[in-house]
C-alpha cells in the first residue's frame, strides 16, 4: 500500500514528476534531484516502507533484484570508476525522507562530491567480545 502523503509514492504514482530511469511493478528508479555525481539515482519500492526496518523480505528481494542491471546502465552512462550503494534509516542517519530507498552514486575520483568517512575502532575489541556480539546479534534473527 502506498502512503498518501509521501513523496515517494506520489512519485510512484504519477502524481508528481520524477526523472525515472526504470520501473517494472514493484520497483522505480529515478535521478535525485540534488545530484551527488551526475546519475545519482534512487531505488524505491512501489510499496511503501518508511524504512529498512519495515522492508518486508520480498520487498528487499524486489529491491535489490534491479541493482546489477541499474547500476550497470549508470556505469555505463557516465563512465564510472566506481559505485557507492547507500541507505540512510532514521535521522540520525541522514534519512530525509520516510520511504525506503537506496542510493547509487557513480564515483569517478575522490574529490567527485561524495564522501563516506568513519573512525575505525578495531583495537577497542577483543576477538572474544566480537564473537559474543555476534552471537547475541543473530539471536534476534
Amino acid at each position: 500500500m502506498q502512503k498518501e502523503s509521501c513523496i515517494f509514492c506520489k512519485i510512484a504514482r504519477k502524481e508528481v514528476p520524477g526523472h525515472i530511469v526504470f520501473e517494472n511493478e514493484t520497483v522505480l528508479a529515478f535521478l535525485d534531484l540534488s545530484q551527488v555525481t551526475k546519475g545519482h539515482t534512487l531505488v524505491i519500492p512501489k510499496q511503501h516502507a518508511d524504512n529498512m526496518y519495515d522492508l518486508s523480505p520480498e520487498q528487499a528481494q524486489d529491491v535489490f533484484a534491479t541493482i546489477p542491471q541499474i547500476s550497470r546502465a549508470l556505469q555505463q552512462e557516465t563512465n564510472a570508476a566506481g559505485m557507492n550503494l547507500l541507505s540512510n534509516t532514521g535521522k540520525v542517519a541522514g534519512q530525509s525522507v520516510s520511504h525506503f530507498h537506496l542510493h547509487l552514486i557513480p564515483r569517478h575520483d575522490k574529490q567527485d562530491g561524495f564522501s563516506a568517512k568513519w573512525e575505525v575502532h578495531n583495537d577497542e575489541y577483543t576477538a572474544e567480545e566480537l564473537a559474543e556480539l555476534a552471537n547475541s546479534i543473530a539471536s534476534h534473527i
